[in-house]
């Protein structure tokens, strides 16, 4: 058994994943805030293009809901689980995610991750290399953002994200943690070596958590330097709920006991629906 870097005495640190497919803008900002006067952590935004099955659902666009939640809230948490690195140039993502860390007073979380759904981004017009450079890439951007989130000047030859006297203020203080989202024994340990954390879903967290520890170790780094973020339910099914005899709502406490147990620092329980906003706010009680 991994051990997580707090007690299991610790507050629960339980962070909501509000569905963006199949959404309103005005539905999820309604619900950050009530997840927020609930006690919740943090919200988190998918990063969808569109619905997988019915293409004519609503899609909330995760940067521009989290920039309005950081003015319909003031305390919790706002965060991307996780950012598809090939829908935006890293340079710009610096400068957006600068943006936001100082409008929301230090609440952003940067997950990122080398995306997936090659079909929606062909329809989109962006290109989606092989996995490999999508790795490369994603290793780049990251990067690239912490050069950027220093100020500058900043020149830095590159592949795919050169750098030339670039200047980017303001310095956000502090700089939002990266989490690297990976699902493969290689993609654990880059995620070790570039970032402040792991974005994890469940199936990838009980295969590879060993194979990350070690990474991390063999980096340099303490247990305590770095985050592990667990995520439960995904977004595959715009319209259903997700939670819906969920242990989470049966038994907050003592999931949230197990998982920080097995190794999780945070959690993301998935809601999809107006049914599960609710539930996660009896479960609170």
């Amino acid at each position: 058994m991994a051990a997580a870097a707090g007690g299991v005495g610790d507050e629960p640190r339980i962070g909501v994943a509000i569905g963006t497919v199949g959404a309103t803008p005005q539905w999820w900002l309604e619900s950050a805030i009530r997840l927020e006067a609930a006690g919740y952590r943090a919200v988190w935004a998918w990063d969808q293009l569109q619905g997988r099955g019915d293409k004519t659902v609503p899609v909330v666009e995760q940067w521009t809901i989290l920039a309005a939640a950081a003015g319909a809230t003031s305390r919790i948490g706002l965060g991307t689980f996780i950012t598809n690195i090939m829908l935006r140039e890293p340079a710009m993502l610096a400068r957006m995610a600068s943006t936001l860390q100082e409008a929301s007073g230090g609440r952003l979380t940067v997950g990122l991750g080398i995306g997936g759904g090659g079909k929606a981004m062909a329809a989109f017009g962006f290109d989606f290399p092989a996995p490999e450079e999508r790795v490369q890439r994603l290793e780049e951007a990251v990067a690239v953002l912490r050069a950027l989130w220093t100020g500058g000047p900043i020149t830095r030859p590159s592949e795919f994200y050169p750098l030339a006297e670039a200047h980017s203020f303001p310095v956000p203080k502090p700089a939002p943690r990266i989490l690297a989202g990976a699902q493969s024994p290689g993609g654990v340990k880059l995620a070790a070596r570039i970032g402040d954390g792991w974005a994890a879903e469940v199936p990838a967290f009980e295969r590879y958590l060993d194979d990350y520890l070690e990474a991390v170790e063999a980096n340099g780094k303490r247990r305590s330097d770095v985050s592990i973020v667990l995520s439960f339910g995904g977004e595959e099914k715009s319209g259903a709920n997700a939670l819906d005899a969920s242990p989470w709502i049966a038994d907050m406490r003592g999931e949230w006991q197990r998982w920080h147990e097995a190794g999780a620092d945070e959690v993301i329980i998935t809601a999809r629906t107006a049914t599960d906003v609710d539930a996660l706010l009896r479960a609170r009680t």
